[in-house]
């Protein structure tokens, strides 16, 4: 016979199960089991013991878990409220370490100015991490300006039969104060049309 018990619901079920086969199945005789001997009724008290056990601890849990909201709930709607107060004892009594002690809370230490030494060190620290990771401030950024070199523009050799109409007003592509000339109008232009 297997001990295995599985889910605690699996073994509420089948503890209830034994309980109800061993009620409608009445023993004349005592029950040896476990090295205990038991009558129908003391077994069935035995058995019951295990599922007011399991029950009480599902109702723990429940309250376990309502208790945890509780707390939660609580902790969200006066945290807010406890960090103002601390903030405004600090701010009344900051100066005054005996009266912020009866509070339980310690004055805030100020910070110790740094030395010219290691001013020094924490800019030559600043300069040679931003030159490890390139990092550039936003004016250097705009110096920067890229060239394209090497690229050679080969024009289109073959002319395709295409009737082009002239146009006399200026090319759209043309930008004024550009170095960049527009592309010239005409059948040599539209190498895509067929």
């Amino acid at each position: 016979m297997s001990t295995k018990t599985g889910t605690k619901a699996t073994l509420i079920q089948r503890v209830r199960d034994l309980i109800a086969g061993t009620q409608k199945h009445p023993t004349t005789a005592p029950v040896t089991l476990v090295g205990a001997s038991y009558t129908q009724q003391a077994l069935v008290q035995a058995l019951q013991v295990v599922v007011d056990a399991l029950d009480a601890s599902d109702t723990a849990k429940a309250n376990w878990k309502q208790s945890l909201k509780n707390v939660h709930d609580t902790k969200a709607k006066t945290l807010p409220l406890v960090s103002s107060y601390r903030s405004w004892i600090d701010a009344t009594y900051g100066s005054a370490p005996s009266t912020l002690a009866d509070f339980g809370m310690t004055p805030r230490k100020v910070p110790t100015p740094l030395t010219a030494e290691q001013k020094t060190a924490a800019a030559a620290k600043r300069k040679a991490t931003r030159a490890a990771r390139n990092t550039l401030g936003k004016n250097q950024k705009k110096d920067i300006k890229g060239n394209v070199t090497g690229i050679v523009i080969t024009p289109v050799t073959s002319t395709p039969n295409v009737v082009a109409t002239p146009t006399t007003s200026a090319s759209p592509l043309a930008v004024p104060g550009s170095s960049v000339a527009a592309p010239a109008t005409g059948a040599a232009a539209t190498p895509h049309a067929a």
